[in-house]
């Protein structure tokens, strides 16, 4: 049976981005985030993931939407990091090239036969797995095991990524929440023994860091 990703059903979660960003062209809105606020506590979590921000190194922030990360990075004192952004939306990778015209933008869907991605130390794939929209639970859970372990492939040091959590009162069908268990189980077994669970910064989400080695995650 063919897959929702070969099938390349997530398109059509593509174009509900697109259509925010059609309707709002910047600020949180345009990717569908709530707020500024909740949009940066994101930022914040996401890179929690390096391990030391005065280490040069590469980061690729894969779903880069309009590049907000970037900017975010600078001001919290991620400076070594070198930023790459990469969207498979034609519309939103032109936004946010014409936003920062200085750094490097991909645009490519690394599902396709053919497509590849370059190494990075790091990876950041923030909201790409926020929603499932009409794709059912089980094609959501086949699209992200297919592009997380692409994506993984090409990390040296660490990937970050975030779900919705499946600890709350009630679930929205168009989200995708996933069981912890299911997702610890793909991670260990699949990608990698060393790795992080976040529950822990106030949002209804849980972000996961993904490592190739053992580390001091916290070391500064």
């Amino acid at each position: 049976m063919t897959s929702a990703s070969e099938r390349r059903d997530y398109l059509r979660i593509v174009e509900h981005y697109e259509s925010c960003l059609r309707d709002h062209r910047e600020g949180a809105n345009a990717v569908d985030w709530k707020s500024a606020e909740d949009a940066a506590k994101r930022y914040d979590v996401m890179l929690g993931v390096v391990r030391d921000r005065a280490a040069p190194a590469s980061l690729l922030d894969f779903g880069c939407g309009l590049a907000e990360l970037k900017p975010h990075m600078e001001r919290a004192g991620y400076g070594a990091l070198r930023y790459s952004g990469l969207d498979i939306s034609p519309q939103f990778t032109a936004a946010a090239r014409a936003r920062f015209p200085q750094s490097e933008f991909l645009c490519v869907d690394v599902l396709q036969p053919g497509q590849s991605l370059p190494p990075f130390d790091y990876i950041v794939m923030n909201g790409i797995f926020t929603r499932r929209h009409d794709l059912s639970l089980e094609d959501m859970w086949g699209y992200f095991e297919r592009l997380l372990g692409k994506v993984f492939e090409s990390c040296r040091v660490g990937l970050a990524f975030n779900v919705m959590s499946s600890v709350v009162d009630w679930q929205n069908e168009a989200l995708f929440h996933a069981d912890p268990g299911r997702l610890v189980g793909f991670i260990g077994k699949s990608l990698t023994r060393h790795f992080v669970l976040r529950n822990d910064y106030g949002l209804y989400e849980t972000t996961c860091y993904l490592y190739r080695e053992p580390g001091a995650r916290f070391a500064r």
